[in-house]
């Protein structure tokens, strides 16, 4: 676990650093329009940086529809993720995405150690949800598909991560480019404005960099060093880091409840040990 923790570190913090930005975007652009200006911007980062279509051609089918399933999951959630950080608060959604991959972390839990990092995981995650839940029905429907996705994200995500003929980062540049295209109808019209001010358009891409660039590359190095179950409980991190960001950003203060919260996660994930 140790020798992914400074891979996963920089995922925390970035994962909803850039978001945080994004929602100081959507009073110039709509949230479909920020969402895919951030897709886009890392497909095309991420397609001068590796190329990815010469991985492409040496890749079995079924290698090629796991990163084509993984491109579909990376445009949807992106997708819903800004439709559900517009409405909810940014601390809200990010404990959200951490129930689905509660299970995950579940199935594979082989110690009473880690059985106990995973309840701090759950309560502290909880805690989080609970105070801040919200009224607003659609921002919550948003908040739920994200969390589902975001486990998909996940499991598409380490598969990726450890398939054979296939660099680390070439698969996500791969898959990127496939969400790049597939959300190319809900958010071209949406991103106009960017377009017309290059001020705006370099803070679009700063996102996708901060969003979709050094997060997922960091996942993908971090995924392919530690089983899927010890991953996702390290998840529990991201609503933390979110409530810390939304707060210094945003300022979505936390409430005495939540910081708590935060230190009983904190403690969770130092608590689990990888299976050797």
């Amino acid at each position: 676990m140790r020798r992914s923790a400074p891979y996963f570190v920089v995922s925390a913090v970035f994962h909803y650093l850039g978001p945080a930005f994004a929602v100081l975007l959507f009073s110039r652009i709509e949230p479909l329009g920020v969402a895919w200006l951030r897709i886009a911007a890392a497909g095309a980062i991420f397609s001068v940086w590796r190329r990815p279509w010469r991985a492409w051609r040496l890749l079995s089918w079924s290698t090629r529809r796991l990163v084509i399933g993984w491109g579909v999951v990376l445009a949807v959630m992106n997708c819903c993720f800004y439709l559900a950080i517009d409405r909810i608060p940014l601390g809200t959604v990010a404990a959200a995405e951490f129930a689905p991959v509660i299970v995950l972390a579940a199935i594979a839990v082989h110690s009473l150690r880690n059985l106990l990092a995973l309840v701090f995981a759950v309560v502290g995650v909880y805690v989080l949800t609970d105070i801040r839940l919200s009224h607003d029905w659609i921002g919550l429907v948003f908040t739920a598909l994200n969390a589902v996705l975001f486990a998909a994200y996940v499991v598409l995500g380490h598969r990726v991560s450890r398939a054979d003929g296939l660099r680390r980062i070439d698969g996500l540049a791969l898959a990127m480019g496939v969400a790049t295209v597939l959300a190319l109808p809900v958010g071209l019209d949406a991103a106009v404005p960017a377009f017309k001010d290059p001020g705006l358009l370099a803070a679009a891409v700063g996102v996708g960099v901060c969003s979709s660039v050094i997060p997922y590359v960091a996942d993908q190095l971090a995924m392919a060093r530690v089983r899927r179950s010890t991953f996702a409980v390290m998840l529990a991190l991201l609503p933390a880091t979110a409530t810390v960001i939304g707060a210094v950003v945003l300022r979505q203060f936390p409430q005495p409840a939540e910081l708590a919260a935060v230190a009983i996660i904190v403690v969770a994930v130092g608590l689990h040990r990888e299976p050797t």
